[in-house]
């Protein structure tokens, strides 16, 4: 029987390494000579490169040998990370010429029927307008409004915002009431005159 655990280790199988663009801004932890150094591919190149331009120049050749070679496994995972987003842009972009294509194609169809329907409109109505008396309306006699408006019926329809509002009648004032005597109930009532 096997262990979950063996099971979600073969999901990632590029040598444990993800793949694409994470690559690019992922942070490693690289065990080199001298202890780790952390950082994204391309700082921990740079780290390396320096170490090994300092072992260099110290004279040992062999951790400049050691530094150049981890500078260089970086290197090569960087530079596959990029062929692959290079591979996935140039996939995308051939994606998208396609579809533009397909877009185009169709959308030279649809001018091509409009086209042609347009011309068949107008060959069908080219063909009537010799069968029949159809009089341009530039040339047909106008109305003279002159003469509705001298009369006051201009065919108009009146709206409730053009109707003048009736007027309201005043209110009538409400009666005062009378002054009432003193009670034992309303002691502030005015004195009855005697």
């Amino acid at each position: 029987m096997r262990s979950s655990k063996s099971r979600s280790r073969g999901k990632n199988r590029n040598n444990n390494r993800p793949s694409g663009g994470n690559i690019i801004n992922r942070v490693f932890d690289s065990s080199g000579p001298e202890g780790k150094v952390r950082g994204t591919p391309q700082q921990i190149i740079d780290k390396y490169t320096q170490l090994a331009r300092d072992a260099q120049l110290s004279g040992d050749r062999v951790a400049f040998e050691n530094f150049q070679q981890h500078a260089e496994h970086y290197t090569r995972i960087l530079a596959e990370a990029n062929r692959e987003i290079e591979a996935k842009r140039e996939a995308q972009e051939a994606a998208n010429k396609a579809r533009q294509e397909e877009r185009d194609r169709e959308r030279a169809e649809r001018d091509r029927q409009r086209a042609e329907r347009q011309e068949k409109e107008a060959a069908e109505a080219g063909a009537t307008a010799g069968s029949t008396d159809v009089v341009d309306p530039a040339e047909a006699p106008q109305p003279d409004f002159t003469d509705v408006l001298e009369s006051g019926d201009a065919g108009l329809v009146e709206t409730p915002e053009a109707a003048p509002k009736p007027k309201r009648k005043p209110r009538k004032p409400k009666p005062k009431p009378a002054p009432e005597a003193e009670t034992p109930d309303n002691p502030e009532a005015p004195e009855a005159a005697e």
